[in-house]
C-alpha cells in the first residue's frame, strides 16, 4: 500500500472513529465471507464492521482522540463503528459470538470509556436505552405520584382537624 493510500485509508478511519458513538474490536479469524455478511446485516444499517490494519487502526484513533485501544489492536481485528444504541450491537456481537466460535471479541470504546471483552460482555448485558428510560419514567411518576399524594393529604387532615375542633366546640357550648 502506497504512502498516499495510507494517508486516505487513516482520514477515513478518523472520521469513523469521530462519528461512531462506540467502537467495537473483534477477531474475525476463521469467519466465512457469508458469515461475516449476516453479521453485518444483523448490526443494523446505523452501524458499520471494517477490516482495518492494526497499524492504521492505532493512527486512526488516536488522531480521533481515542487512547487505549492499541493493546486490543494485535492479529486480525475488524472494527465495529456503531452510531446509535451501542448496547444493542454489544447484544449483537456476544450473541453472534456464542453461535460462532471463531469470532472473538477483544475489547471496545464508548462514553469515555475504553473496555476490555469482559466489559463489553457487561454492556451486552444491560438492557437497551428505551427500556432504561421507560424504567427511569415509571420510577418517577411512581415518586411524583406518591409526593402528590402527600402534599394533598396534609389540607385535607388539617381541614378534618379543623372540623373536630369545631364539632367539639359546638357539642361544649
Amino acid at each position: 500500500m502506497k504512502r498516499s493510500e495510507k494517508g486516505e485509508v487513516i482520514a477515513v478511519l478518523t472520521d469513523k472513529f469521530r462519528d461512531a458513538d462506540a467502537v467495537f474490536l473483534t477477531e474475525y479469524r476463521g469467519l466465512t465471507v457469508p458469515q461475516i455478511s449476516d453479521l453485518r446485516d444483523k448490526l443494523g444499517m446505523e452501524t458499520t464492521y471494517n477490516v482495518a490494519k492494526n497499524t492504521l487502526a492505532r493512527k486512526a484513533a488516536k488522531e480521533a482522540g481515542i487512547e487505549g485501544l492499541d493493546e486490543y489492536l494485535k492479529g486480525p481485528s475488524a472494527i465495529t463503528f456503531v452510531k446509535g444504541d451501542y448496547v444493542e450491537a454489544a447484544k449483537v456481537l456476544r450473541d453472534f459470538a456464542k453461535d460462532n466460535k471463531q469470532l472473538i471479541v477483544k475489547g471496545g470504546f464508548a462514553d469515555g470509556t475504553v473496555y476490555d471483552a469482559e466489559g463489553v460482555n457487561k454492556l451486552a448485558d444491560l438492557e437497551s436505552r428505551d427500556v432504561l428510560l421507560a424504567k427511569l419514567a415509571g420510577a418517577l411518576k411512581g415518586t411524583m405520584s406518591k409526593a402528590a399524594f402527600a402534599f394533598a393529604a396534609l389540607p385535607t387532615k388539617a381541614v378534618r382537624t379543623i372540623d373536630a375542633l369545631r364539632e367539639k366546640q359546638e357539642q361544649a357550648a
